[in-house]
């Protein structure tokens, strides 16, 4: 418990530190709070929580007629098991839009099992030590059908191998956990795969009209939109072709030395990203 109390504390430090902290102003009705997370209402059937570890790591609570879904867990939220059953009564199953502390932190130590991307597993020994349970890989494309509703895997790697994004195509809306950064992208990865992600993902928006994902850590006015995905394809094409470049980082950690600073984002990342 106490690495991962340490791992936990250098991402605070480093969310503070490279993601300025807008005024928290989500609409809608507020469902449950204490100490560790509140949670409000998206819609009649969608909630987001708000944890208070991590630059305000969300996670989200997507309900059907029959099953509910999971997007994340936070950082540290006691008995978040509790919580979920307080607000929808129907089964629900654990995915994570990643493996980080800040979303698949102490919190997943209830549940019995979680589904990950399998190409995130090499984080597992750092960031999920404790874990106990039982972890599952979702596959791109799959559908979790939650009666009279269904949401959509799609891999968008970028932040990390395995980061996946979860659409609900008939909302028109999705749930992007940190694969465009909420405004400030930690590339952990490279621009070339940054730049499939994106194609690949504004397609997607284009062709089923989706309108916007909810990020990894929300504020209220920060849905990332498919403008926020071209733009950052946009970045990496440039990057790649020596267009622009990064200046020093001064709060750079996990090796992301340098800073592209355009459009509205930022993106944090190594040399390494530029291969």
């Amino acid at each position: 418990m106490k690495k991962i109390i340490g791992i936990i504390s250098v991402f605070c430090i480093a969310q503070i530190s490279l993601l300025a902290q807008p005024t928290f102003q989500i609409e809608g009705e507020e469902v449950f709070a204490n100490d560790d997370v509140v949670f409000h209402k998206i819609d009649e059937h969608t909630w987001v929580g708000t944890g208070k570890a991590m630059s305000n790591e969300s996670l989200y609570l997507v309900e059907g007629n029959e099953k509910s879904m999971l997007i994340d867990a936070g950082t540290n939220i006691k008995d978040l098991d509790k919580i979920v059953a307080s607000i929808t009564t129907k089964p629900f199953t654990v995915v994570a839009t990643h493996v980080h502390p800040d979303h698949t932190g102490p919190s997943i130590d209830v549940f019995s099992e979680i589904y990950i991307n399998p190409a995130d597993t090499v984080g597992i020994p750092q960031f999920m030590p404790d874990y106990k349970g039982e972890v599952k890989f979702l596959k791109d494309g799959e559908i979790f059908d939650l009666g009279g509703r269904k949401i959509e895997v799609v891999f968008t790697p970028g932040h990390t191998p395995g980061s996946t994004t979860f659409i609900d195509k008939d909302a028109k809306y999705g749930f992007s956990g940190d694969s465009f950064g909420s405004g400030n992208l930690l590339l952990i990865t490279n621009f070339s795969t940054l730049k499939s992600t994106c194609e690949k993902t504004s397609a997607l928006m284009e062709k089923y009209g989706i309108d916007t994902f909810y990020p990894g850590h929300f504020f209220g006015s920060n849905k990332e939109t498919r403008k926020r995905v071209d733009d950052l394809k946009t970045i990496s094409e440039d990057a790649l072709a020596g267009k622009i470049e990064g200046e020093e980082n001064p709060n750079g950690f996990l090796g992301l030395n340098l800073l592209i600073n355009k459009y509205g984002v930022r993106v944090n990342y190594g040399k390494d990203a530029l291969k």
